[in-house]
């Protein structure tokens, strides 16, 4: 009963995949599982392709299959998946779809289940990947903006800034102050010691005479009034 339900399941296969199908033996065979997933701008890499191994026990379909997932040789190594590396978890995704299809064959069903399983994974690893590039990209973005901006405006920082100038221009108003007023106290002294000055003390010191011979020098004949003040 079991192995013509099985053969009847190869001649189905057969006709379902007519170029992915291959044989191993009886009651083995290998179908190969191309992937269909979305390639992005900076990914070259071709779609990976899993192999799916069955094998049939005596019992099969009110037993599960024997089951292997592989990949092709010398196939280029997908950024997403690695069949080697998720062969567990890919594996442990068929075995729902085992148990509710004991008692019926289920190859084609298990297919479908690998498939979408695989096409899935790369999917989620996908939209992960791209959602660093942009939040990297943001970071970058506010990195280049900070450049230009400087520091964002708050009201703290405003209260400082505030705080900073006003004292900033009190101290060149207190500067300023103190300028005028030493300008003014020499001012006042260079007045105070003209005024208290005497003729005699101006004799005294020889500003009279120096003036007087500064002016016989310019004018000549001009007399001396010093000496003519004395000879009276």
């Amino acid at each position: 009963m079991g192995r013509d339900e099985q053969i009847e399941e190869r001649e189905v296969l057969d006709s379902i995949f007519p170029d992915e199908i291959t044989d191993i033996s009886d009651t083995s065979y290998r179908i190969s599982v191309a992937l269909e997933v979305t390639q992005q701008d900076d990914d070259e890499t071709p779609p990976p392709t899993i192999l799916l191994t069955i094998s049939y026990p005596p019992t099969y379909p009110d037993s599960p299959p024997n089951l292997e997932v592989s990949q092709l040789p010398n196939a280029p190594k997908h950024p997403y998946l690695d069949i080697q590396s998720d062969k567990a978890n890919l594996i442990s995704a068929l075995e729902p779809t085992v148990e509710e299809n004991l008692g019926m064959a289920m190859v084609f069903t298990l297919y479908s289940t690998l498939k979408d399983s695989a096409e899935l994974l790369i999917s989620e690893r996908q939209a992960a990947a791209q959602a660093l590039k942009e939040v990297e990209a943001k970071k970058a973005e506010e990195e280049e903006n900070r450049k230009f901006h400087g520091e964002a405006v708050t009201r703290e920082s405003f209260l400082r800034w505030r705080d900073g100038f006003r004292s900033e221009l009190e101290a060149v108003a207190e500067e300023e102050r103190r300028k005028k007023e030493e300008e003014g106290i020499g001012k006042k002294r260079v007045g105070k010691t003209e005024e208290k000055m005497s003729g005699r003390m101006l004799w005294e010191k020889g500003l009279v005479g120096k003036v007087d011979e500064d002016e016989e020098g310019e004018e000549g004949d001009v007399p001396n009034v010093g000496k003519l003040k004395f000879e009276e």
